[in-house]
């Protein structure tokens, strides 16, 4: 399956993947529109430790224990490899945020929590934080396990 991998050598810290991916939730068709004058929360989100930035975002594991978390049955992993939420199941209890050990899903601005969807059906198959880095750190791609 291809998953979002970050190179930190390269990640400059700019945070415009953040940007590019509270766009692609925005469902508007101009960036300006869509975050103007708006405090963003993204699903992807750039940390900074002794120099080095790196994407944290979700991993879409093998055996995710997020799914095992959740009690409600709202994020489920489907056919093709990616964790998804229904939030119309999700009662914002967080167990999720504590199951998973990457750090990837965080509470939402709505109540419920938000993690990385890879919104490639959006954006012609590539996720919007991948095609709006400026430095390639940022890849869609299959590796090995």
């Amino acid at each position: 399956m291809k998953r979002v991998y970050v190179n930190e050598k390269w990640c400059l810290g700019c945070h415009l993947c953040e940007y590019y991916c509270a766009f692609a939730s925005s469902n508007e068709k101009d960036m300006v529109k869509a975050l103007k004058d708006s405090k963003i929360n993204p699903k992807i989100k750039i940390e900074e430790t002794d120099g080095i930035n790196f994407a944290v975002s979700c991993r879409h594991c093998n055996v995710p224990l997020c799914v095992k978390g959740c009690i409600t049955g709202a994020l489920t992993k489907k056919d093709d490899g990616v964790v998804t939420i229904d939030k119309d199941r999700c009662i914002g209890c967080y167990t999720c945020i504590l199951s998973c050990p990457f750090g990837a899903v965080s509470p939402s601005s709505e109540g419920v929590i938000q993690k990385c969807e890879l919104c490639i059906k959006t954006n012609n198959g590539t996720p919007q934080c991948v095609a709006g880095c400026p430095n390639s750190a940022i890849v869609f791609e299959e590796r090995g396990e």
